[in-house]
């Protein structure tokens, strides 16, 4: 054998044996990225995004938007919606607020050119729906929308807004749709709430839809802390009101019981379908609540205004949406 031909060999018998005995490169986890274009986007917000690796077309969009004093990328990764995108299948869009929009980076829902259907940053979140479903080829029949506190005032304005592209949405800490509006400015409406009965609160949402619209109508989901100074529980109790007034539902829960030592309460329509699901979580502060660790029930990452109560709201949501 020549000394050519040997030492081709010896490489060939070293590439395999690198073949065998070393391990291969880790694949690339997928991690939340901004995307850019992605329509007019008249509200002046960023877009973030979050898709698992390997996701096949035909999965679910959920919209996570982020509190005051908060960012997109830390909230889809501390509520836990980023562990649960990657265990249970589906895309996430991650709407961001900028400080030139709102010095506390709080979603602008007590502005009514930010929450009408085709405005504002109501029609910039549309706009990022839109692109992700181009982007990812996903259910549109499966579209949802989550957030807290300000974040959560925005997915009661999608919800009313855009009933026919919205299925569900999931409320934490946050406000019914014209809130601000009926208490005539956003802080009455945090610290002592509005008065309106259950059908002025409907009709606010059946004004805010499409001109005709009759339904499906979103399917709600609220989460309140009891201790909470900043979003009062009024609020969640005024939430029940708004939606199961637009479900054609009484403000009587069908089921009343506890979830992880909580008080958990579900509303029907004539039906029998739920159609109003709440959480009141005792003794907890304004933030979003999380149940770290590797649990089939937990997910989340404790951080300022979001709280390990042991419960995490984004399973919960998650899983009565039949994400997972």
């Amino acid at each position: 054998m020549t000394k050519t031909r040997a030492a081709t060999a010896l490489l060939a018998l070293l590439t395999a044996l690198a073949a065998v005995l070393l391990p291969a490169p880790a694949a690339q986890a997928a991690s939340v990225q901004e995307v850019t274009g992605f329509g007019t986007n008249p509200g002046a917000l960023k877009m973030y995004r979050y898709i698992p690796d390997g996701l096949p077309a035909g999965r679910p969009v959920v919209v996570a938007m982020h509190g005051c004093q908060q960012n997109a990328p830390a909230y889809g990764t501390q509520s836990g919606w980023t562990q649960l995108a990657d265990r249970w299948g589906f895309s996430l869009v991650l709407p961001g607020q900028t400080t030139a929009n709102n010095i506390s980076s709080c979603f602008n829902w007590f502005v009514s050119g930010d929450i009408a259907r085709g405005q504002g940053e109501a029609e910039s979140i549309k706009q990022m729906v839109d692109r992700q479903l181009a982007d990812t080829g996903a259910d549109r029949s499966r579209v949802y929308a989550t957030g807290l506190s300000a974040g959560g005032g925005m997915a009661t304005v999608l919800m009313a807004a855009y009933p026919d592209r919205f299925t569900a949405g999931g409320v934490v800490a946050g406000l019914p749709y014209g809130c601000a509006q009926a208490a005539g400015s956003p802080y009455t409406c945090m610290y002592v709430g509005a008065t309106q009965t259950a059908a002025q609160w409907g009709n606010r949402v059946r004004a805010a839809a499409p001109t005709g619209y009759a339904g499906p109508w979103p399917r709600l989901i609220a989460f309140q802390g009891t201790a909470d100074y900043t979003v009062k529980p009024v609020n969640m109790t005024d939430l029940v009101a708004q939606w199961t007034d637009v479900q054609g539902a009484d403000r009587t829960a069908d089921t009343e019981d506890t979830v992880a030592g909580y008080p958990h309460k579900i509303y029907t329509n004539p039906s029998g379908a739920p159609v109003v699901e709440t959480y009141s979580i005792t003794g907890m502060g304004h933030g979003q609540p999380v149940d770290p660790g590797t649990g089939p029930a937990q997910c989340g990452t404790a951080a300022a205004y979001v709280l390990d109560v042991n419960l995490c709201a984004a399973y919960q949501v998650g899983h009565a949406w039949g994400l997972g």
